[in-house]
């Protein structure tokens, strides 16, 4: 069993006279800001540009300040930016200007591990990396709770890395709930295994086919859409909450049987041979090197993906049954 870091095992202390450059006001960049506010703490925010993100963190109370000027006097710098705008902001307005010796903290490991950013010997480079997006970051701390996160450690020069990075991460609220120790390597590489082999690209694929399959044999896509793709928030709900065993008791006897038959034939051990091999380009750098190049181009596959789906059969008729459920659910 993996150390779990919390509250007890984390001092703001270590982290309270440094100031903090927070680089980004989106979704993680502003729950964090406010969440490590809201803890006492430090916090500038840097932008490359003053448009609608400086004028959010004006009016959320903050001073927000190029990000030159922003590193400038910083202890601590902190990257939640885009994964693929890090290495450009890194080179053009960070390296040139941060102060000697600056700590680097990151929110996932892509740059750092992928060699994208080469940090300087001196500076401590740590990760804390919350397992929701931003927004639910912020409502939990408000709340009175926590996300919970990883927590890494690449470069650790003043022998106090962890400390601090586990100060961040009381900071934003993680250690109120819990904080997994991993490394760099770990946190990227099954953070990207992750998403293409099952939360996006796997289970995308997954209601497509399947949706398809019904629709091809004849059967309404209306009835379709909801035994492959609406029914599965509830059943995803179940594993969230109760875990898989849980959501097989909640199931029908006859949904377990056949689940429990079928789903192993469509899984088989073909589907985990390709899983393996996803995940050796991850671990290989292939998929880095691929994707660099499609970000450098503008993204015509992401565009082009995303102008099919939008187009597709299941997706209208998910809005048109959308806007029936809607209808359905009763007034607060």
């Amino acid at each position: 069993m993996s150390k779990i870091f919390t509250d007890k095992d984390a001092n703001l202390d270590v982290i309270k006279d440094k100031k903090i450059a927070v680089l980004g006001y989106g979704s993680q960049g502003r729950a964090w800001a406010q969440n490590l506010k809201d803890s006492g703490l430090n916090v500038i925010i840097g932008l490359e540009r003053e448009g609608k993100s400086w004028e959010l963190a004006k009016n959320e109370g903050f001073t927000p300040m190029h990000t030159k000027d922003a590193v400038r006097d910083a202890d601590i710098i902190i990257f939640l930016v885009p994964d693929m705008v890090q290495r450009t902001l890194w080179l053009e307005s960070v390296k040139p200007y941060m102060k000697k010796g600056a700590d680097l903290v990151f929110a996932h490991g892509f740059n750092i591990h992928y060699g994208l950013i080469q940090p300087p010997n001196d500076s401590d480079v740590y990760m804390i990396a919350p397992k929701g997006p931003g927004p639910t970051v912020r409502e939990y701390y408000k709340a009175g709770g926590g996300v919970p996160a990883l927590v890494a450690v690449h470069q650790d020069v003043s022998g106090k890395a962890l400390q601090k990075a586990l100060a961040i991460a009381r900071g934003i609220g993680a250690t109120r709930a819990g904080v997994i120790h991993t490394t760099f390597k770990e946190e990227t590489e099954t953070d990207l295994f992750g998403e293409q082999v099952i939360l996006v690209g796997g289970i995308m694929e997954l209601m497509k086919a399947a949706f398809e399959t019904l629709v091809e044999e004849g059967y309404q896509p209306e009835v379709a859409y909801f035994e492959t793709i609406n029914e599965l928030k509830m059943l995803v709900d179940l594993v969230y909450e109760k875990g898989i065993t849980g959501m097989l008791k909640a199931v029908s006897d006859t949904a377990k049987y056949g689940g429990l038959t079928v789903g192993k034939f469509i899984i088989n051990q073909d589907v985990r041979n390709r899983m393996k091999e996803a995940l050796q380009r991850i671990k290989s750098g292939k998929f880095a090197e691929e994707w660099i190049e499609e970000y450098g181009k503008g993204m015509p596959t992401v565009i082009n993906g995303l102008s099919q789906i939008q187009n597709s059969l299941e997706e209208k008729i998910g809005a048109q049954l959308r806007d029936l459920i809607q209808k359905g659910k009763p007034k607060s």
